[in-house]
């Protein structure tokens, strides 16, 4: 099944939308939002799955053209958005980056910092940020949603709380990074908006490319059209999605309408390319001594996609341009 939020108030008007991206329906006798859809989740899967195979037969009446550009993202803001470094070759190339060693401890204990939720931003929406020397970075990403996730959960029993998945950018502002993570707080204000995907899938939809608690896809990213990376989602990902929720919920249960994230997509396999400019001109700097590709400037757009193997897009496709914010 794929659902989405059209880009109406404040939490968006869920929809649900064919598997080929082509059509949608609203559904607000079933719930309104995707947030109330996941809150009462095992009432309103099966309902909105009927009007799901309804519209992939085409027996919608009430069905219209789905416009991606009409979008939010899929949970407009959310109660809570907690990011994992789950592909931990990437957290050694940034660390190196900054002059950090990598503790031994993160081959074995996930990574995760807590967002800000309550901003996200629409998938083909501008990133509106003041200042180029802040070091803008797209970071290409996959995220789970789940349900309500108890307390000191298993990373067996977490795995039957993922509901949806989609995509993200995780935007950073490499510059700050340094002297925030300096002060021994964590990210803040070089972790600004994130953006997801149009579409959240089921992760059914997915058919073989979903197993062992990750997705086995390449994710596609490409800068001002030209083709930056396709690393495969699958491939050396230290921590699958349901040790990431169990990390989370050790201390603390986790609310229908969490997010998820993988940390940036990344492969030992350099022919691939990057998610993310940070390992990018990590890599020239080993090789060539500096960093030759630049971080984002205004103007720039970026575009992160999923394909099945056909080439039909799955989630739709994160498409945004830099520009500069005006207060």
């Amino acid at each position: 099944m794929k659902l989405a939020s059209l880009n109406q108030g404040r939490d968006g008007v869920l929809v649900v939308v064919s598997r080929d991206l082509t059509c949608a329906v609203k559904v607000p006798a079933i719930a309104a939002t995707l947030q109330a859809a996941l809150d009462d989740w095992a009432h309103a899967r099966p309902r909105l799955e009927a009007v799901y195979q309804h519209l992939n037969d085409g027996l919608e009446s009430a069905a219209f053209p789905f416009d991606q550009a009409a979008c939010h993202s899929p949970l407009p803001r959310a109660y809570h958005w907690a990011d994992g470094s789950a592909y931990v070759n990437h957290v050694e190339l940034v660390r190196k980056a900054r002059g950090a060693e990598m503790p031994e401890s993160f081959w074995h204990d996930p990574l995760m910092y807590q967002g800000g939720a309550d901003t996200f931003l629409p998938p083909q929406a501008p990133i509106r940020l003041a200042d180029e020397a802040w070091g803008i970075d797209l970071e290409g990403e996959i995220a789970v949603i789940t349900d309500d996730v108890p307390m000191g959960a298993t990373p067996a029993q977490a795995a039957g709380h993922i509901r949806l998945l989609m995509l993200v950018n995780d935007v950073s502002l490499r510059n700050l990074i340094p002297g925030e993570l300096g002060k021994g707080f964590g990210f803040y204000q070089s972790k600004p908006s994130s953006s997801f995907s149009p579409v959240a899938v089921t992760p059914d939809e997915l058919g073989e490319s979903w197993k062992d608690g990750k997705v086995h896809r390449p994710l596609v990213s490409h800068i001002n059209g030209a083709l930056f990376g396709q690393p495969n989602a699958g491939v050396d990902m230290t921590f699958d999605f349901p040790t990431l929720i169990a990390h989370a919920a050790k201390t603390r249960a986790l609310g229908a309408g969490t997010i998820i994230g993988s940390g940036t997509v990344s492969n030992y396999d350099r022919s691939a390319g990057s998610a993310c400019l940070a390992e990018q001109r990590m890599l020239e700097v080993l090789e060539h001594g500096e960093a030759r590709t630049p971080f984002l400037r205004f103007g720039d757009r970026v575009r992160i996609e999923m394909f099945e193997a056909g080439g039909q897009s799955i989630f739709g496709a994160i498409d945004q341009v830099v520009e500069k914010y005006e207060a």
